[in-house]
């Protein structure tokens, strides 16, 4: 072979080599296309992951009602009322009378999946009896813990009671709800809530978080005395109409609500 020849073909494979690699702008080009495509994709991720675990929450919800109205059916048409007049066990306690309807048995726990919501990750700091005030967002799962007897949901279990709040006995309440009401005489069953994710009752949203800890229409999933499920808004007024503390669980919402607490 000549030197010429052999110059010839080592330049042909040079200019290939060279024709096949990525300049330095080109690279750089990539990185960026795919790093913006990354950035678009990250919001449609993010409300599919939300969808799915909503998905999760209205079958659990849909399960749960399914297992109170039956314990009802077998109780005389009574709500699981726990008795007593704490005010976490008139929602909480609904879950140990009528969790065997739903095949769980024994001390409850956190591997009661069935009560979890896996958009379950924090909850106001004022749940607890010795919480701060203004309230905190507290990064635990709800479910985790033995305050809501290891549930992410509440029954709506005000007694229609008008009494002193446990935390400010000069302060008098009225809680509506369906503890101690014959399932039957719910006049509006389509609209009065059964079973709820526990951020009704304060409210604030699992699903649709804002950086208030408690906020006007939050959004939480619920269900209802005729066994259908939903994704409502939850009405929430700043002050108590008497001037205290505000909770959503302790007065109906205006009418153009799709809910309410009262079984009148």
């Amino acid at each position: 072979m000549t030197h010429r020849s052999a110059l010839s073909k080592l330049t042909v494979k040079n200019n290939s080599n060279a024709a096949s690699a990525f300049t330095l702008v080109e690279l750089l080009v990539v990185i960026a296309v795919i790093a913006i495509l990354a950035a678009l994709s990250l919001p449609v991720l993010s409300r599919a992951k939300a969808r799915a675990q909503r998905t999760v929450c209205l079958n659990n919800l849909h399960q749960i009602s399914l297992g109170v109205l039956m314990y009802s059916g077998d109780s005389h048409d009574a709500t699981p009322s726990p008795g007593g007049t704490n005010e976490v066990a008139l929602y909480s306690g609904f879950k140990a009378l009528m969790k065997s309807y739903v095949g769980l048995n024994g001390t409850s726990s956190p591997q009661d999946t069935l009560f979890a919501c896996p958009a379950d990750a924090f909850y106001p700091s004022d749940i607890t009896t010795n919480g701060p005030y203004p309230p905190q967002y507290v990064h635990e799962s709800l479910h985790d813990q033995p305050i809501f007897d290891f549930s992410s949901y509440a029954f709506n279990g005000g007694d229609n009671a008008t009494r002193p709040l446990q935390l400010l006995t000069n302060i008098v309440v009225t809680r509506p709800g369906l503890t101690g009401v014959k399932m039957s005489s719910v006049r509006h069953p389509g609209r009065t809530l059964l079973v709820t994710e526990a951020s009704a009752l304060w409210p604030w949203s699992w699903h649709d978080p804002s950086p208030p800890v408690q906020f006007n229409d939050a959004k939480s999933v619920v269900s209802f005395v005729d066994g259908h499920v939903g994704y409502i808004k939850i009405y929430w007024q700043s002050t108590h109409p008497v001037g205290t503390i505000s909770y959503a669980a302790l007065y109906d919402p205006p009418a153009s609500y799709d809910y309410q607490w009262s079984p009148n």
